[in-house]
């Protein structure tokens, strides 16, 4: 195991921390992954692959594959499981794109609050500052804001201490991660919140406990007495959606430009077999991820991310990059336009409002995303009892 890399938004840079962590994505990973033991830590538990993994530059298949190739499937199947993961929130909110949008009202409302209840306007900015007095949680919201990342149990408990403990409107904190974190997906960060306060699996909460916190940092937070460990859940919303996925879009033929964007920028096997690329362009929609904008890292992390995937197209077509506004997509060419299936979320919005003022657009969903969204509809354990299928019908030998 290796210290924390540096996010440098490259795919190298996600292929080199690929194959530096190969080794510990077996056994070491599913015994070690929930001790966070601080950002300063020679030998973190953790991948730390979630930067790369939320914009494309490194694909969950590519994680997957390195995995079962350094351990096999029984020793690496926590791992898998964990990217699963993934697969499994994005399936789930493609499918019910309306609970997105919910999310966004609910902290434009909640917003609205703070503007006018100065004791959950004190509250929260403490939260957000680090000064609330409970040490763990202060040291994981100064280290969000500092770092851009945070141990993935670290924000369960952070999360669930925000909800719980302090009694904030949870989408405003799910909004303050997406402001920060430099992983901030739409799917992932919205339905953990939702998991953590019980609103994704109903009644069903995750309570942060002292004993636990203290066991998994090797003992360097203990907050006893100071959280809410007896808490019911969030009360339950309206009743869901049902489940629908859209079929994967035909490919057109011929000549065609490709655009880009933050969500999936790896190039590497995307299905262009047959088309002749005479255009590419890409564009960032990262900035508004969170509702009241991210800050500047998180955006300068995706736009270089994709200033990266633009060299690597210019490379491999022979053509000259455009880089784009979200809001300038339409009319850029005359050609049909492939682009990397964008899941909900700001560019799969820029994409949709084009497409509707006349840009002729064609999705390309990769295999892995084809086979398990539609298996997300209710709990994780669709997938997960599906893997090796899923697996199989993706290419991937387990």
């Amino acid at each position: 195991m290796r210290a924390m890399p540096q996010f440098t938004p490259t795919r190298d840079a996600g292929l080199a921390q690929l194959r530096a962590v190969a080794a510990m994505l077996g056994r070491d990973y599913a015994a070690g992954r929930n001790t966070d033991r601080g950002p300063d830590a020679p030998h973190p538990s953790t991948s730390a692959l979630s930067p790369w993994l939320r914009h494309g530059l490194l694909l969950e298949e590519e994680a997957i594959r390195a995995a079962l190739a350094a351990h096999g499937s029984q020793a690496a199947a926590k791992f898998v499981e964990e990217v699963a993961w993934r697969a499994y929130f994005k399936g789930w909110l493609e499918g019910r794109p309306a609970v997105w949008e919910d999310y966004r009202r609910q902290v434009r409302h909640d917003r609205d609050r703070l503007a006018v209840e100065s004791g959950l306007r004190r509250v929260h900015d403490d939260a957000c500052a680090g000064r609330t007095g409970i040490a763990c949680f202060d040291d994981w919201a100064r280290e969000l804001v500092e770092q851009g990342w945070l141990h993935n149990h670290a924000r369960m408990w952070f999360a669930s201490i925000w909800i719980f403990t302090l009694r904030l409107p949870w989408a405003l904190g799910a909004d303050f991660f997406l402001r920060h974190l430099l992983d901030g997906d739409p799917a992932s960060n919205t339905l953990s919140w939702r998991w953590v306060g019980g609103l994704h699996t109903r009644g069903k909460h995750y309570v942060a406990r002292a004993e636990n916190i203290a066991r998994y940092t090797d003992g360097r937070y203990d907050p006893s007495g100071q959280l809410n460990e007896n808490p019911p859940p969030l009360p339950a919303d309206d009743a869901l959606p049902p489940h629908r996925v859209p079929p994967p879009e035909r490919k057109p033929e011929g000549r065609v430009a490709l655009l880009l964007h933050e969500d999936d920028l790896a190039l590497d096997g995307l299905d262009l077999d047959g088309l002749e690329i005479a255009a590419v362009a890409g564009f960032s929609a990262r900035a508004g991820t969170a509702v009241c904008g991210c800050a500047g890292p998180v955006v300068e992390f995706a736009q270089a991310g994709l200033e990266d995937a633009l060299r690597r197209a210019e490379e491999r077509f022979g053509v000259t990059a455009l880089r784009l506004g979200a809001g300038a997509l339409f009319g850029w060419t005359t050609l049909p336009v492939v682009t990397p299936h964008a899941p909900v979320g700001p560019a799969a919005a820029a994409l949709a409002e084009a497409q509707v003022s006349g840009l002729p657009l064609f999705r390309l969903r990769r295999p892995w995303h084809a086979a398990s969204w539609p298996h997300a509809g209710r709990g994780f354990f669709q997938v997960r009892a599906r893997l090796p299928d899923l697996l199989a019908a993706s290419g991937i030998a387990a």
